[in-house]
């Protein structure tokens, strides 16, 4: 079985895409469950496969001890060796996408985090626009707008970083924004397949069926259109407001299925909020294709910045 990362900075549509696929298997037009996607072995920072693995307890290690471990559990894994204690059904699609958002890193012991080749075949890096992944990132975290600017130009940010407290999932070191997509995108160890979710937003049936092709994974066009019409942002937020959703930070009631929008950030950001992030992330955002000038212009317009 393949292993394909779906690798990407937090509030990126990963979990959009991640419902896509499981769509792709949807019985009787009944969409699935947004608390029922599959979880052990797809998350790569979960705890469960790791002490699983390793037949330690993660709670007592540090996170560098976890680490360097870390490589050997993704080898394992993409062995298939989850299999028989996973029940994984026989007629599992021959790809297994495995969610990340680690960077593509070195642990202490300078090899890749995530096993290089032995940890995964290929991996699909989903982007978005970074004015767009601020707002997202501050209400999913309880933080404001510019702390969100803030932590996304740190290069020691992490999720489940801490040391006081207990997490679900192993920690995660994001770097800045566009240092986590360079670290994919800069790699020579995996091929790499780049989505915007702007292009997925705005023609989610092509851009997943090359996703699909490029990873391996057969699909019809009945069943890929069935997908996306299953996936829809409404209906996402429609299951999460009747019985929430598991992987918000927030109680439930909370949003994590906020707006799902392309370019909402000209309504949600002030111009020098806008310019801020421009400043930092500009050579990225070139790269990947997203205008740099818009919001510096607005905040020069309203003398907001130099």
């Amino acid at each position: 079985m393949r292993t394909v990362w779906l690798a990407s900075y937090p509030k990126s549509g990963n979990t959009w895409f991640r419902m896509l696929l499981a769509n792709l298997s949807a019985e009787d037009g009944k969409p699935a469950d947004i608390n029922d996607m599959p979880e052990r072995g797809s998350i790569a920072s979960a705890r469960e496969p790791f002490d699983y693995i390793t037949l330690l307890d993660s709670t007592l290690l540090s996170h560098d001890e976890i680490e360097n471990l870390r490589p050997r559990v993704h080898e394992v894994l993409a062995g298939g060796a989850e299999d028989d204690e996973y029940d994984t059904p026989p007629d599992t699609p021959p790809v297994r996408f495995i969610k990340t958002h680690d960077p593509y890193i070195c642990t202490g012991k300078r090899e890749p985090l995530l096993a290089g080749t032995r940890g995964a075949d290929a991996a699909i890096v989903i982007v978005r626009d970074p004015r767009d992944v601020a707002p997202s990132v501050a209400s999913h975290s309880r933080m404001t707008i510019d702390n969100a600017i803030e932590a996304m130009n740190n290069t020691g940010a992490a999720l489940c970083g801490e040391t006081d407290r207990l997490r679900s999932q192993l920690r995660q070191r994001l770097l800045t924004w566009g240092g986590h997509i360079a670290s994919w995108l800069d790699q020579t160890d995996l091929p790499v397949h780049l989505i915007r979710y702007e292009d997925l937003h705005a023609d989610t049936a092509r851009v997943f069926a090359r996703a699909l092709a490029f990873a391996g994974r057969p699909a019809s066009g009945e069943q890929i259109a069935r997908a996306v019409e299953l996936t829809s942002f409404a209906q996402l937020q429609a299951q999460e407001r009747e019985r929430g959703f598991r992987e918000a930070v927030r109680p439930f009631g909370s949003r994590f299925f906020r707006r799902g929008e392309a370019g909402a950030w000209r309504d949600e950001l002030t111009p020098e909020q806008a310019a801020r992030i421009e400043a930092d992330h500009a050579p990225m955002m070139r790269r990947l294709g997203y205008d740099v000038r818009e919001a510096r212009a607005a905040a020069s317009q309203l003398g907001e910045v130099a």
